[in-house]
């Protein structure tokens, strides 16, 4: 695999034939020691990768990217942390734009990466907080490459091979992930908030259009994204209110 053109996301590199979770072998790496920033742990094969509030992650053998990095982005504050969401975010959609030039890529709050109304990829952000600041992030992405078939037959799934009649070179993709989530990470780090938050809405799937959602118990209904709260929860106007929603109490339909 080509060294990635960064200055430090991807230089520590694990390559693991097998694991379970690439996020749960970088917490486990936090506990006994202080990695460097930007070491990755990626993976053939995940056993038992995770998406959001527990969701499985299918990923087939040697067709997809499955990894993890390590941040120390102290200077947020515990209040800010969903900040992580939006440069993970932008990072793998700018990945995925840089892929396939030519399709409709968006983000789907929070941090589904979209090509039409199918997803390719899934992120996963575990925290560690120390007060009111945050300590280290554990980053993890999976991303649907070369795999066609998907046997937990989840309900949209795309990948890049699907979209582009093409085979990839996972060797030569992984760097460029790095390249992008490093572009991403400065720019937070530089306190270039405003510019982040405002790409974050322009790329939300389904941003300022009517659309029909879901609500816990079932109830169907219409809404239209107008954009996200301090906490990352999202925010819908509904029947000419706003309302606000937090993981798992909105559907997509």
């Amino acid at each position: 695999m080509r060294r990635p053109n960064t200055l430090f996301v991807g230089q520590a590199f694990f390559d693991l034939p097998q694991v379970e979770s690439t996020n749960a072998y970088a917490l486990e790496l936090l506990s006994k020691s202080k990695p460097a920033e930007g070491t990755v742990i990626s993976t053939h094969r995940q056993t038992a990768g995770r998406g959001q509030i527990g969701s499985s992650w299918e990923s087939e053998p040697d067709k997809n990217i499955s990894l993890s990095v390590i941040f120390y982005p102290d200077f947020l504050a515990v209040k800010d942390q969903f900040l992580l969401n939006i440069f993970v975010s932008l990072a793998v959609f700018d990945f995925v734009k840089n892929c396939l030039p030519d399709r409709p890529i968006s983000i789907k709050w929070p941090n589904d990466i979209y090509v039409g109304h199918l997803k390719i990829g899934g992120i996963l952000l575990q925290n560690s907080l120390i007060n009111t600041q945050i300590r280290s992030t554990v980053v993890g992405i999976g991303i649907n490459i070369n795999q066609t078939t998907f046997l937990t037959n989840p309900p949209n799934p795309t990948s890049l091979s699907l979209e582009s009649s093409q085979v990839f070179n996972l060797t030569e993709l992984i760097p460029t992930l790095c390249e992008f989530l490093e572009s991403r990470f400065l720019q937070l780090k530089a306190g270039k908030i405003v510019p982040l938050q405002h790409e974050y809405l322009q790329h939300l799937y389904r941003f300022a259009m009517p659309a029909n959602y879901q609500r816990p118990n079932g109830a169907p209904f219409v809404g239209t994204i107008t954009g996200i709260d301090e906490s990352g929860r999202l925010k819908l106007e509904v029947e000419g209110k706003t309302e606000v929603f937090d993981l798992k109490e909105i559907k997509f339909i």
